[in-house]
């Protein structure tokens, strides 16, 4: 846990990346919902098209539109700040594109009959990239009466295996337009994702593969070709509490545990024929030993990174809005938001 109070001061977007599996668009709810409990407004914003947001909260398919979904975390006695959800869409994105800067929005939706924009943003990716990202940076930059519409951005962005050249727009787009309009809005779009504004999450779960992949791509950005992008924690998702005392741990992995004790707890917990009860919870007391071991080696895997981390609990039961607020209580009490 960090002595300040939020790790993440000064921070307006956050990106949140992890592995297929670590529970990405989940931790990135409940650190939109964490950040809320400052009282200011959230907006948490999709990029894959999977409406995973909406799912999460139970609420109705997101359109391309800001849409209130939640109340953030009550800090105290104050209520928290509203939670609003973008789905993303990189053809809507480029017609909004057109329609500010160009006043050409009537032509754009006549290009999207054509098939042209969707023809355009297949051939060009990075253009994709670049319209989806600068979403997410102009609701960061966005401004009312001279205050900032959202204090932060939460961005569930694509997996970890892409996040460096996702996030790389500049050099992406180089190849289709090295100067211009879209390269300049691509320059404005990389001038905040390589901003002290910008921070970069990693989600990962205590196994062999994804703490690799997390590993790498925090290499990944701290490479020269990706300077200037700053890394944000490492998110520990799907904690299990260790159940056992140091002494029972290393006496489960040796296999010295006392059967008879095991099989006297049984018995007095009201179980019948608990002899051979007590062989099965032995070998799973071995394999839990093991396990233990394991998510204990990752973990130190994980600390020479370097990075802040957030350790977030396995919810038994299935994640609901309940389990949100509890994982969003827990990144608060640890200093992520």
């Amino acid at each position: 846990m960090s002595a300040r109070d939020n790790d993440w001061d000064g921070v307006r977007l956050h990106v949140v990346t992890g592995k297929g599996g670590t529970g990405k668009t989940t931790v990135a709810g409940a650190l939109a919902l964490a950040l809320a409990s400052h009282g200011g407004n959230v907006l948490l914003m999709e990029v894959e098209g999977r409406q995973g947001i909406a799912q999460l909260f139970d609420s109705p398919p997101l359109p391309y539109g800001e849409r209130k979904i939640a109340v953030g975390l009550a800090s105290g006695p104050r209520p928290g700040g509203d939670v609003y959800a973008l789905a993303a869409d990189p053809e809507e994105a480029l017609l909004e594109y057109l329609a500010m800067f160009y006043n050409l929005r009537h032509a754009g939706q006549a290009l999207t009959k054509l098939g042209v924009v969707d023809f355009v943003t297949t051939l060009a990716p990075g253009l994709r990239d670049v319209l989806l990202i600068g979403k997410a940076a102009e609701a960061a930059r966005r401004r009312k009466r001279q205050r900032h519409v959202y204090d932060a951005v939460v961005m569930d962005a694509p997996p970890t295996g892409r996040i460096g050249r996702f996030l790389n727009v500049a050099t992406e787009i180089s190849g289709l337009a090295r100067v211009g309009p879209i390269r300049g809005h691509a320059d404005t779009v990389q001038s905040v994702v390589r901003s002290p504004q910008t921070a970069v999450h990693f989600v990962t779960v205590l196994e062999e593969m994804p703490v690799q992949e997390t590993l790498d791509g925090i290499a990944e950005l701290h490479d020269q070709a990706h300077g200037g992008l700053q890394v944000g924690g490492i998110m520990i998702n799907m904690m299990r509490p260790e159940v056992l005392s140091e002494a029972e741990l290393a006496a489960a992995r040796d296999g010295t545990l006392d059967s008879d004790e095991l099989a006297m707890g049984l018995k007095a917990a009201g179980l019948d024929d608990s002899r051979p009860l007590a062989v099965d919870l032995a070998a799973d007391l071995a394999e839990h030993a093991c396990a233990v071991e394991l998510q204990r080696s990752e973990r130190r895997r994980l600390a020479a990174a370097g990075q802040p981390r957030y350790d977030l609990p396995l919810i038994p039961d299935g994640m609901d809005l309940a389990g949100l607020y509890r994982l969003a209580a827990e990144l608060r009490r640890q200093g992520a938001a």
